[in-house]
């Protein structure tokens, strides 16, 4: 058939687009694709990867479900989104799964061939949705993905069960038609993927082509989308994961220090590809250990340390409790050693593919003894990079043990990162020593391991082998100067001090304040991986009228030195956190300023929206606002495009989620709505 329909072409400042299928259905793959395509095409952009922890979950089910979804857009965006425009649900386990997170009013791609009585029976649903009118308030655009697949292959000869796996490229290759995405990469990498299997190559690449081909030329799509590439400062990027960025920034910290690195680790979620990652990378003085368990990666770590390389430990929460022990004498030892905690949800195994932050208290204070150690987290997936050079910077210099966090929605999302320019990156001088240095009560040249660095309160390093250096090393307490074994009171006393002040002479840059006009009475302070949603919700507040000043933490042990003075200088500070609270307890009783909690333990990363609602509703309080017409806490909440840094399009036409007809949402602040391919938004 002829097309007849003419083609719009409507531009969008951001879309947040779902792929969600079974575990085996190729989510994930199908989402780094269409991320890769965007981030080619020069839009900022942020992910967000959602899987079961089961290897492979019963197929059709709703703990099968896996998901990915990302948030593309022609300006700087902080986070994945909280709901998606668009939703490709590849079952009917898919569309249940995430229809609860999905706005009335957005797009539902959904692949029929798996909407039979008995599938939709065993997901709770007693009759086709598609039919009884549940989706009436959705754009829905029904499509036998499967069938379509499996018609568009059958020259490959494949049966129908290889056939129809390669829907995940037809479904990709639909919605990159869609939102008009380059495709070159796509296929050069199923070229590359499927090199030595011709005919899966073959059918992928077919399939793939096939679905932008439908777009082009069915009459269920009368308009395309474009996103226009974002305005970023001038360099070179690439798209990067946060284990990634980890493992490049471990490398680059290692060599401005000019030390091999060696990692010790044992696999763990969502860890893993920090080890898979540095085991690539063995032309840069990289040698990875797997080793047997837990206590036996960071044992390697640390004998590597003593070694002269940069020892490196890699696990998440359940890992770093079996490391304590090794880490304590790491503490003792005053040896570099870099531990990265890439947090999950606990306690015990608890949820290993969801996100948390509810380390913070173990790795402060989750050793016997007072062994106090400094702590860094990353705040995006690309800042793992700089954290890493950060933890290298202060483990080579202090002579200590440094832990990382980063957590699950770090490691697994992505977004753009400018590759820096290595000589721009700091100098790490390992300062070995390489002769005595001091002298006995003879007069003769003698070596003090635990001699100090008067500035840095660091003790001298030597490689063992050094001629004249010997000297002795364990897990018992050291005796100032000589490290001999001591048990006098006074000395175990004045080490236990002098390890302490250590860490807390740390050179640490002072936190920063982002405050537009220096006159919120509201401070949010953050860490780790809230720092997206909090910064969404900021702007989504300030872009209804509200003033509120946000700050981020990177540096939590010791903490930035003007800390106390700018908790002290606001009235309210709200302290959003994905625990129970861990970071207030510690600003309370360090500083006595009764911060405000908001803690969610969900296993998700924070809502902008909903947090918007949060902090709006302090700042109304706090600022006493008594306005029946002004609630800036629901107006936050209801500003669809928070992020954005510009006023937001609007489109005519499309009445959802409250919105009227002109674009105007029911509080009167302008919102742009969701898509609807046949023109309507």
């Amino acid at each position: 058939m002829n097309r007849t329909v003419t083609i719009e072409v409507r531009q969008l400042d951001r879309v947040v687009i779902r792929f969600a299928g079974d575990s085996g259905d190729g989510m994930q793959l199908t989402g780094d694709r269409f991320t890769a395509e965007t981030a080619s095409f020069g839009n900022d952009l942020s992910t967000l990867p959602n899987f079961p922890a089961e290897i492979r979950a019963p197929a059709g089910t709703l703990p099968g479900v896996s998901s990915f979804q990302l948030h593309f857009a022609d300006h700087d965006i902080l986070t994945p989104g909280d709901a998606p425009d668009v939703l490709i649900a590849m079952n009917p386990a898919a569309l249940k799964a995430n229809l609860r997170d999905v706005p009335r009013g957005s797009t539902l791609i959904i692949d029929t061939a798996d909407f039979t009585a008995r599938n939709l029976k065993r997901i709770g649903y007693d009759e086709n949705p598609l039919e009884t009118g549940e989706l009436d308030a959705y754009h829905v655009v029904p499509l036998n993905l499967t069938g379509m697949t499996v018609e568009s292959v059958k020259e490959f000869g494949l049966t129908r069960k290889d056939a129809s796996r390669a829907k995940n490229m037809y479904a990709l290759g639909l919605v990159s038609w869609l939102f008009q995405r380059p495709v070159e990469s796509t296929i050069s990498f199923l070229e590359t993927k499927f090199a030595g299997k011709p005919d899966i190559r073959d059918a992928n690449i077919a399939a793939f082509r096939a679905g932008y081909n439908f777009g082009e030329t069915a009459e269920e799509f009368s308009v395309r989308y474009e996103v226009k590439p974002a305005r970023m400062a001038t360099g070179q990027y690439r798209n990067i994961s946060g284990n990634l960025a980890l493992a490049y920034g471990l490398v680059a910290g290692a060599q401005r220090a000019g030390m091999p690195l060696v990692l010790g680790a044992y696999p763990i979620t969502p860890a893993s590809d920090v080890l898979h990652e540095l085991s690539k990378l063995k032309r840069f003085d990289v040698t990875t250990i797997q080793a047997e368990d837990e206590i036996a990666g960071v044992g390697a770590a640390l004998g590597a340390s003593f070694g002269g390389a940069l020892g490196v430990t890699t696990s998440s929460g359940p890992g770093i409790s079996l490391k304590s022990e090794t880490i304590g004498l790491g503490v003792m030892l005053e040896l570099p050693l870099v531990v990265c905690d890439i947090q999950r949800a606990g306690p015990s195994t608890g949820m290993p593919t969801k996100t948390e932050q509810a380390d913070l208290l173990q790795v402060m204070f989750g050793r016997n003894g007072e062994a106090p150690l400094p702590v860094v987290a990353a705040q995006s997936p690309a800042d793992c990079f700089a954290i890493a050079v950060e933890a290298t910077r202060i483990a080579v210099t202090y002579r200590t043990p440094v832990i990382v966090l980063s957590d699950g929605y770090l490691a697994n999302g992505s977004e753009p990162w400018q590759i820096p320019v290595i000589e721009d990156l700091p100098t790490i001088d390992p300062n070995f020593t390489t002769a005595p240095n001091a002298t006995n009560d003879k007069g003769e040249p003698v070596y003090l391991p635990y001699l100090r660095d008067p500035e840095t309160l660091a003790r001298a390093w030597a490689v063992p082998g050094t001629a004249g250096l010997d000297h002795r090393i364990g897990g018992l307490e050291k005796e100032d100067k000589t490290g001999n074994i001591s048990y006098d009171p006074a000395n175990h006393d004045l080490m236990v001090r002098t390890r302490q002040a250590k860490v807390d002479g740390i050179t640490v840059p002072p936190l920063e304040v982002d405050d537009p006009d220096g006159t919120a009475k509201v401070l949010v302070l953050g860490w780790g991986s809230t720092y997206g949603p909090i910064g969404a919700a900021c702007r989504r507040v300030r872009k209804v009228g509200g003033k509120i000043a946000q700050a981020h933490l990177r540096h939590l042990n010791p903490f930035p030195p003007n800390l106390g003075d700018i908790l002290r200088s606001y009235d309210k500070v709200l302290v959003p956190e994905m625990n129970l609270g861990q970071l207030a307890m510690l600003l309370r009783a360090k500083y006595l300023v009764d911060v405000v909690s908001y803690a969610q333990v969900r296993g998700m990363p924070l809502g902008a929206a909903e947090l918007a609602e949060v902090i709006g509703n302090l700042v109304e309080e706090t600022e006493g606002i008594d306005d029946d017409a002004r609630h800036l806490g629901a107006d936050a909440a209801a500003v669809t495009h928070g992020e954005a840094l510009h006023d937001p399009i609007a489109h005519n036409g499309h009445t959802s989620n409250g919105q009227s007809s002109n674009g105007q949402s029911s509080n009167g602040h302008t919102s742009t709505g969701h898509l609807n391919p046949e023109g309507a938004r």
